[in-house]
């Protein structure tokens, strides 16, 4: 009857890569409302297992059933967390800012994409200004993944980083003010970008919609986002779903040059 407690190497290699995965998926959907959910399931595939090792061949089946049909339930309703793991686990082990493969990786040193002294300047002076007039804003800094299918809902710039410029479009009678601005390491690419709002719980009830914004994008890409309060001249540099309060402008410039060197 115990014959099932007797563990082998393999068996200790397969406990660990679910653990590690079990982990991944944690660290993703931590915070938001899928945890409670993935909870029950991990509660129910453990309460499955146990059933079947205590030989209860009809509860475990019915059970079995029930988590094999709700396997596409769980498709749609993980489909923002799926979409995230893959995009983390593609961008971190497989590609390169530039495309490069794993195996040209394996070939060569990895080359790291770096923001310019004059650019980053440009962008985190202008947060400044901003944030002592408090004009509200939302500037997304992208990395790898493809932004295009958001850069057009906006208004195509393709220019050279220019804190003047940034200012201007923020501008509350800007006709550009109202959305994000995507721009790259080297240019500002488009303006007034519409992003997907977050639905995390956890986002304080006092930050508004740019704020939901800023950690949708975050959440759906490998983007990061700073974000001026209209409201308290604050601002938050937001990556991987999490905001982070800024205390100072040194602060967000070693914040930005580190999001562009990793």
């Amino acid at each position: 009857m115990l014959d099932f407690l007797h563990i082998g190497v393999t068996d200790i290699i397969d406990i660990l890569l679910v653990a590690l995965l079990i982990y991944y998926v944690f660290r993703l959907i931590k915070g938001t409302s899928a945890m409670n959910i993935f909870a029950a399931i991990i509660a129910l595939y453990v309460l499955w297992i146990i059933l079947r090792a205590l030989n209860m061949k009809l509860t475990s089946s019915i059970l079995g059933q029930v988590l094999g049909v709700g396997v596409v339930a769980l498709i749609v309703i993980f489909q923002p967390e799926i979409r995230r793991f893959l995009l983390h686990l593609g961008t971190s082990y497989f590609l390169m800012d530039k495309g490069q493969s794993l195996f040209k990786r394996l070939g060569k040193r990895e080359q790291t994409s770096t923001i310019s002294p004059d650019a980053l300047e440009e962008i985190t002076s202008a947060c400044h200004e901003m944030s002592d007039v408090k004009t509200g804003a939302l500037i997304v800094l992208r990395h790898g993944s493809d932004l295009d299918d958001f850069m057009e809902t906006g208004d195509t710039i393709d220019a050279a980083i220019n804190k003047r410029l940034i200012e201007n479009i923020f501008f509350k009678n800007s006709p550009l003010h109202d959305g994000a601005l995507i721009i790259s390491d080297k240019r500002m690419l488009a303006a007034r970008c519409t992003l997907p709002i977050s639905n995390n719980p956890n986002i304080p009830a006092s930050l508004g919609m740019r704020h939901r914004a800023a950690v949708g994008i975050t959440e759906a890409t490998d983007a990061d986002a700073v974000v001026v309060s209209e409201q308290t001249g604050d601002i938050h540099f937001v990556a991987n779903g999490e905001l982070k309060m800024i205390g100072s402008i040194t602060e967000l410039r070693l914040l930005i040059q580190d999001c562009y060197s990793r």
